[in-house]
């Protein structure tokens, strides 16, 4: 403990950090603040967390830190305490192969909790999640894959209706502990406590969910003995996220600490952890006011360890029960034999850990060991000593590795009888599916009356195969069983906010919602829902089979380029010149699509007839890009490729369809006659070459802009079958009608298509330039 005034602290700290800076204008302070927190920053990321907090606690002295811009030193605390946490002698990539393992589990099974697919919502990624850990917030991103959790999908619809089916029993009470978490929302924490009491009776052995909704009433009705025995029986994320809150509400700030810590350490993006740590962090790291003064000398008077130790107790601890109360109570004491042996449990569950922290904190030094409350309460020290004992209570002592191991000495305490019975009670054997009960019309796609192939849910919760969801979205952005809308969302509701940031609030989580529904359209990346794929391949394999088979003819059929080719009528194409479009009648989105399915990714480019509805003569588009637009159109790059004649023509599913023949250049064996082709072709191209250079530069730069520069001169002008790029270039920017163009596309030779071409390039020369 430092015998210096405050100011003569604060002023060395200063001068620590910045050399021979002796001036204390508030001015310069205000500069120095973003430059204190910046090298802050930079030490939390480099590990050193005595530093770190040194200058946190400096810059909190300079101006005011908010709790989000201590996350880097967040990062840095949980760093050093897992570090401590796993031991010298912990083997590397435990924790990994433990997820590993526990992702074969049931396939019946949430993958965040664990417990039951109780009414199971599919999110974007085809993942299910069992609704409560969605409605509750227990997680920021799926488990199994890392993409985005929206939290505004519904209920899946056949999922559901299978596991009510096939398992009444677990989905019954998957729905209760939903209702128990409703009355929480509601307030009714009695009922909620009785609701869940009896859950717990029924069930014990598959009752964690029911007893940490439980801890959440008793936490709420102040009941905080009660509320940390729930959270006892598991090890859990969410678990060890109530307990720390439970404790944090008892006043307990250093064991919440650890506690968020140690949840960190199990799930290091477990929703609102890090916010609570960084908030605790900002609290203890704050210049002490009044009110700390003031508990420091209360705490300074209570001499005995126990009494300076002694938890916070509230007052619906200490006053009798109301008759209401005592009903619900008795209700719940039920579930333990008594009231009275839960709290004698409780009490021997409590006093091992108290009686050792007692000790330590009575023969600790007296900096080091009075806990986060007393480096808090202490304005007498300097930032480096209050860095130094913040430090040596973040990081995990040998003496309090009880919160950090992967099962806590209070547990152990408990007896290892209890933890085997756990143990044998997830070790149960996985789910199989009545094979009475498996009917393969309960896993019809509602559009196709097929078995699903490739299932997606929707976020409105039905499912439907890809291809079919496809097709439909390509006519409307809608559900085609709901209506409700895949595009927007519903406007904000109209209330009359007092409060600005509820007002950024509400918007913000608009915008979020509206750009995952653009998203949904725009990216038409649906993913496979994983479960349903999954019950598909393993208990309907023959009919899989079978609907495989099918798919994959039908692919067959479509990636032919000689038959049944498909047609875009619209304008004419040429080879080697690009041809952007722009797609947004639903016949051509799925055309795309299709070409893009079956991986040949080519069409065919024909104009308008009105007699046979298009021409006989076309050229070959090769796919380059497509970018979907959030309303379902599209943006396809185009390039042309070979040039074909139509042999017959048909249509498939409302597009343009043809049997087609490919066209070619009759080669030249003559040398002579080559060589007077080789002249025509290079005075043609001079001739081209001039006129392009004389343009007004306004049509110059757009050609240069939509079909890019006039192509080299080629050293072979037969080296493909189409011939020199430069013609069909000129075809392409030429001013002529397309009936001339295509009957310049549909020549077989190039000397033609030469002459055709000097032909307009003289024309136009003649024309005066205006």
């Amino acid at each position: 403990m430092s015998l210096r005034p405050p100011a003569e602290d604060a002023q060395e700290a200063r001068s620590s950090f910045f050399i021979g800076a002796r001036s204390s204008d508030d001015s310069e302070e205000r500069e120095r603040h973003p430059l204190i927190l910046q090298k802050a920053n930079a030490l939390a990321s480099g590990n050193c967390l005595k530093e770190a907090i040194d200058l946190f606690s400096v810059a909190m002295r300079y101006g005011s830190v908010l709790p989000e811009q201590l996350g880097t030193l967040v990062d840095c605390v949980l760093r050093n305490f897992k570090t401590k946490a796993a031991g010298p002698d912990s083997p590397p990539g435990r924790g990994r192969h433990a997820e590993e393992s526990r992702r074969g589990d049931d396939a019946f099974d949430c993958p965040n909790c664990r417990g039951f697919l109780g009414e199971p919502v599919t999110t974007g990624c085809g993942h299910s999640y069992c609704k409560r850990c969605l409605q509750r917030g227990l997680l920021a991103k799926c488990k199994l894959c890392g993409g985005a959790v929206g939290g505004e999908e519904k209920v899946n619809v056949v999922l559901c209706g299978l596991l009510e089916k096939w398992f009444p029993g677990e989905l019954e009470r998957s729905k209760t502990l939903c209702k128990v978490d409703e009355l929480c929302r509601r307030r009714r924490y009695h009922e909620a406590v009785s609701l869940a009491t009896d859950a717990i009776q029924s069930d014990p052995e598959s009752a964690a969910g029911a007893r940490l909704s439980r801890a959440e009433a008793y936490m709420a009705l102040k009941l905080y003995r009660l509320a940390l025995e729930d959270t006892e029986f598991n090890c859990s994320a969410e678990a060890l996220f109530r307990k720390a809150m439970v404790l944090h509400e008892m006043g307990r700030v250093d064991e919440s600490l650890q506690v968020f810590l140690h949840c960190l350490a199990v799930d290091k993006d477990f929703p609102g952890a890090k916010r609570r740590v960084e908030k605790i962090l900002c609290d203890l790291l704050s210049p002490a006011d009044e009110n700390v003064k003031v508990g420091l000398r209360e705490t300074a008077q209570n001499t005995s360890p126990h009494l300076r130790n002694k938890t916070p107790v509230t007052d619906a601890e200490t006053q009798p029960p109301s008759p209401v109360q005592r009903q619900h109570l008795l209700r719940a004491a039920s579930a333990h034999d008594h009231l009275e042996s839960l709290e004698k449990r409780w009490e021997s569950l409590e006093r091992p850990g108290l009686s050792r922290t007692h000790s330590l904190r009575a023969h600790g030094s007296s900096c080091g060991e009075e806990g986060l409350k007393r480096v808090c309460s202490a304005p007498q020290l300097g930032d480096q000593d209050k860095g130094s004992l913040l430090k040596r209570k973040l990081s995990v002592s040998d003496s309090e590795q009880y919160v950090a191991a992967s099962g806590s000495n209070k547990l152990k305490k408990q007896g290892i009888a209890k933890g085997s019975k756990q143990k044998a009670a997830k070790a149960k054997a996985p789910r199989s599916v009545p094979e009475d009960l498996l009917d393969p019309n309960d896993l019809e796609c509602s559009l196709c009356m097929r078995l699903f192939y490739e299932p997606v849910t929707t976020p409105c919760g039905h499912t439907f195969c890809k291809k079919c969801l496809e097709r439909c979205l390509d006519h409307t952005p809608q559900c085609p069983l709901c209506k409700e809308s895949l595009k927007a969302v519903r406007d904000l509701p109209s209330l009359k906010l007092k409060s600005a940031y509820l007002c950024v609030l509400l918007a913000s989580r608009f915008n979020q919602r509206l750009r995952r529904c653009l998203q949904y359209l725009a990216c038409r990346n649906y993913m496979v829902t994983t479960v349903l794929d999954m019950l598909i391949k393993q208990y309907l394999s023959q009919a899989y089979a079978e609907r495989t088979k099918t798919h994959l003819e039908e692919a067959r059929e479509l990636s032919d380029l000689t038959k049944n080719v498909p047609i875009f009528v619209c304008t004419m194409a040429y080879p080697t010149v690009p041809c952007p479009l722009h797609v947004f009648e639903p016949r051509y989105r799925l055309m795309i699509r299709r070409c893009m399915d079956t991986g040949t990714r080519q069409f065919g480019m024909c104009i308008n007839d009105p007699q046979k509805g298009f021409v006989d003569y076309g050229c070959m588009l090769t796919i380059r890009s497509v970018h979907f637009l959030p309303d379902g159109r599209s943006v396809v790059d185009t390039i042309g490729g070979k040039r074909f004649r139509v042999v017959s023509r048909g249509m498939k599913d409302g597009y343009s369809i043809a049997n087609i023949e490919y066209l070619g250049d009759t080669r030249v064996e003559s040398s002579d006659e080559l060589q007077r082709l080789q002249e025509l072709h290079d005075a043609v191209y001079e001739q081209a070459r001039v006129w392009f250079q004389n343009l007004k530069i306004h049509f110059h730069n757009q050609i240069l802009q939509h079909f890019g520069p006039m192509p080299e001169r080629e050293a072979d002008i037969q080296a493909t079958p189409n011939g020199p790029a430069c013609c069909w270039w000129l075809l392409a920017v030429l001013p002529i009608d397309p009936r001339y163009q295509l009957c310049v596309l549909s020549m077989s030779s190039l000397k033609d298509r030469l002459v055709k071409i000097q032909q307009i390039l003289t024309y136009l020369q003649s024309i005066p330039n205006h």
